[in-house]
């Protein structure tokens, strides 16, 4: 076991969300790959991998352990584990690898199809912890590490925000991650000294239910589309009950009968003569969106 595991301390910074790309000589700027946030602590003799929640992800993704070629010592990194699929990020894919609990098909497919750890900083290295160092003086001590079949570092350009924004867009990517300079690391902890700007999918959609939420804010509004004239379900969204949309929907009639060809829950169903606006990441293999939010009602 590796002693620096036994420190839980290490969990990673966040970032805070913002709506615009922007440029800056005080920021560097990264690609926002789309997978799972993972701190690694690994030697020579063993790798140990943990999600920012502290779940112990080792050997779910048994191929990670190659990353202890590259090491001489206790080292800590920070990054992405991300899924690749024609060279581009797929959160999907990596998410039914890591729904799997056969040690046998994971073992499989760690060799036929692994995932990438895609290390963007470095926060121990020769016995010594860098959390206060620059991000810059970070990156520089990272650079000492080769690429090999499961690590990649995450390259970086500086003062472009918009340009690299304007290229995620073109790619279809997640988004782009803005950094300042001079930053020390803190442990989990959200500042504007580390910034995620994502590259949200815009859609209009109909409401075809909705579960009133008795002891919130928000209701929860069942998304639709039509396909082949028939209405699909894609999905699920909060919305605050002071909007004048919340009223309108709770003025019309409930039936029983679900409007979806694909769908049946607990829930007000509504005849789908409301649509509205929203923003999502991407779509998943089943066509549901992920992480979709609520922008406004659409009139006809």
């Amino acid at each position: 076991m590796i002693n620096i595991w036994k420190n839980h301390d290490w969990q990673p910074m966040l970032l805070k969300e913002i709506p615009k790309p922007f440029d800056s000589k005080d920021y560097i700027y990264e690609i926002k790959y789309d997978g799972i946030r993972a701190i690694v602590f690994a030697s020579p003799k063993e790798v140990k991998v943990q999600t920012r929640n502290k779940i112990d992800v080792t050997n779910t993704f048994p191929e990670l352990q190659l990353i202890k070629n590259i090491v001489k010592d206790n080292t800590i990194f920070d990054g992405e584990i991300v899924a690749f699929k024609d060279d581009l990020p797929t959160f999907s894919k990596l998410q039914e690898r890591n729904r799997l609990k056969n040690k046998h098909k994971i073992l499989s497919l760690s060799k036929e199809d692994p995932v990438t750890f895609v290390c963007f900083d470095i926060l121990y290295h020769k016995q010594k912890d860098l959390r206060n160092l620059s991000l810059l003086e970070r990156k520089n001590i990272l650079e000492e590490y080769p690429d090999n079949e499961v690590f990649m570092k995450d390259k970086y350009i500086q003062e472009y925000g918009k340009k690299l924004f304007k290229s995620v867009k073109e790619l279809n990517l997640e988004g782009i991650i803005a950094k300042k300079k001079d930053s020390i690391y803190e442990i989990n902890t959200r500042t504007d000294n580390w910034l995620k700007i994502k590259n949200f999918k815009k859609e209009i959609f109909y409401i075809g239910g909705y579960i009133d939420n008795l002891n919130s804010n928000t209701i929860s509004l069942l998304l639709g589309e039509y396909r082949h004239n028939k209405f699909y379900f894609v999905g699920k969204v909060a919305m605050g009950k002071k909007r004048k949309l919340y009223l309108k929907i709770k003025n019309l009639k409930v039936n029983q009968k679900s409007p979806f060809t694909d769908y049946e829950g607990e829930c007000n169903y509504i005849k789908p003569i409301y649509r509205c606006k929203i923003f999502y990441i991407e779509r998943t293999n089943n066509n549901h969106l992920r992480q979709p939010i609520f922008k406004e009602e659409i009139n006809k």
